[in-house]
């Protein structure tokens, strides 16, 4: 477990981070997000000792990290890094042996995760002839060719298509059933509700909300409820306490004062004809991010 307690930032008059605090799991993907500026950037540098902190803590497994456990994360900055007339191959297995493989298990190691990104065809390529795309997977290649079990990534997805981000998914999230703990920003929040398992949300240096994803958009519902059915339920604007939000026919959202009235609902739908389904409605990662950052 990787645990950031009470991390503090200060440049000049400006506080950039405020008393930041949030954790990690192995095992499990956790999403960073924030609008531009919020600290997302900032936590992370400080996480991998890039940048000093005012005040906190960041452990492993309830430790003090070490600059020799920093080493061994897996690290992707937004900005690209990597050497332009160096080959894909070249690059990677270079990176490899910075960590302390040999060559033939540095060769084994970066051919393998660079075909698992799908570069497998472009291992003899100059890095800067490729698409930015695929520069980016060559860049997340860089951070996972060591297998660290520790893995913070900053805005991995910028710049791949759709294909290409189911592509990077498949691959983060084997190495967190593989044990890692992996923390990574995005500003696509499809993406990052689709994927994470925890979820950090952070604003103007603070976080404003952090937890198990489908804890947290149970936590941020209101009494919102869809229905669907094959008779008209038109009936719904008269009855006391429900208040519609969208309506087609047989289809409807509404919001119910409490509970005692979702039920009601339920069973004059029952008897009003044939219920497909009738469910709360959980708000999405995009509704819960203007919610809490408002």
């Amino acid at each position: 477990m990787l645990t950031i307690t009470g991390i503090t930032k200060t440049y000049g008059e400006r506080r950039a981070l405020d008393d930041v605090s949030f954790s990690v799991a192995r095992g499990r993907l956790t999403g960073f997000v924030g609008g531009n500026g919020a600290g997302k950037t900032t936590t992370m540098r400080i996480i991998l000792g890039l940048l000093s902190r005012d005040g906190g803590s960041v452990t492993l497994d309830g430790a003090e990290l070490t600059a020799t456990q920093r080493r061994t994360f897996g690290y992707m900055p937004e900005e690209r890094g990597l050497y332009p007339k160096m080959k894909v191959l070249e690059q990677i297995v270079y990176l490899a042996r910075l960590h302390g493989f040999d060559k033939r298990t540095a060769t084994d190691k970066a051919t393998l995760i660079l075909e698992q990104l799908g570069l497998g065809e472009r291992l003899n390529d100059a890095i800067e002839s490729l698409s930015l795309g695929n520069q980016q997977r060559a860049q997340i290649a860089a951070a996972l060719v060591h297998d660290p079990d520790v893995l913070i990534l900053d805005e991995p997805f910028s710049g791949l298509d759709p294909l290409a981000v189911e592509t990077v998914v498949s691959v983060l999230q084997d190495r967190a059933r593989q044990g890692a703990a992996v923390l990574f920003s995005s500003h696509q929040l499809d993406v990052v509700e689709r994927l994470c398992d925890d979820l950090v949300i952070i604003a103007g240096g603070t976080v404003r909300a952090a937890g198990e994803r489908e804890a947290l958009r149970r936590e941020h519902s209101t009494n919102r409820y869809e229905l669907a059915s094959s008779g008209d339920a038109g009936w719904l604007r008269e009855e006391p306490g429900v208040t519609v939000v969208e309506f087609d026919t047989g289809y409807a959202v509404f919001d119910v004062d409490d509970d005692e009235t979702a039920q009601r609902v339920l069973r004059r739908s029952v008897a009003e004809g044939a219920v497909a389904s009738f469910a709360p409605q959980h708000p999405s990662l995009a509704q819960i991010f203007k919610e809490v950052v408002r």
